[in-house]
This record gives structure tokens, C-alpha cells and sequence, in this order.
């Protein structure tokens, strides 16, 4: 099912120049995997150098290895370091990007 994301609201809007979660967990991000990975990326992109972001995706597209870890390797290279956390209890799951540079 292809639709427009231009619908779902920005996970965030400012620089996080400190380590911050991006929920992305929302019924818009249960639908589709692929906002999840847009929004993910917009997140590592809003987190300055030196800090992490939290990225809490939904669990209804299971782990976030599957889909999620190759995009953010595309998407910034050697820039980044990605570490699954764990599973939440509400069935979610944290992985942890730390923005190198």
C-alpha cells in the first residue's frame, strides 16, 4: 500500500544537541516501515555529533535489524554506530544511534 507521508508529523523539528528517544511508535509508523526509516533518518540527522538518539520503533515490523540498520548504514556510512538496546514490554524496540560525526 503506497500512500504520501507528507501526512505524518515530523518525529522532531529541532538539533538535539544532547541524547534524546524519537518515538516512533505511533499508528502512522505501525502502518508503514518506510516512515519509520524516513523519520529515523531524520532523527540521526537532528542529533549533533558527540550524542545519541534513541530510535523506539514499532513492533509490528519486528526487529529493527531486519529493516532499519542497513538504511542508517546507507544513509551515513562510518559517521554513525548503531546498537540494539532491547525490546520494550510494550512489545516495541530501542535501538541506539550515536552520531560520530
Amino acid at each position: 500500500m503506497s500512500h504520501s507521508h507528507e501526512d505524518v508529523p515530523p518525529v522532531t523539528t529541532e538539533v538535539h544537541d544532547t541524547s534524546w528517544s524519537a518515538n516512533l511508535e505511533t499508528p502512522a509508523h505501525a502502518k508503514d516501515p518506510n516512515v519509520v526509516v524516513e523519520q529515523a533518518i531524520d532523527a540521526v540527522e537532528m542529533t549533533t555529533a558527540g550524542n545519541h538518539v534513541n530510535l523506539v520503533s514499532h513492533a509490528d515490523h519486528g526487529h529493527p535489524e531486519t529493516y532499519l540498520f542497513d538504511a542508517l548504514a546507507e544513509a551515513f556510512g562510518e559517521t554513525i554506530s548503531v546498537e540494539y538496546v532491547q525490546q520494550c514490554g510494550c512489545g516495541g524496540h530501542v535501538t541506539r544511534v550515536h552520531r560520530e560525526a
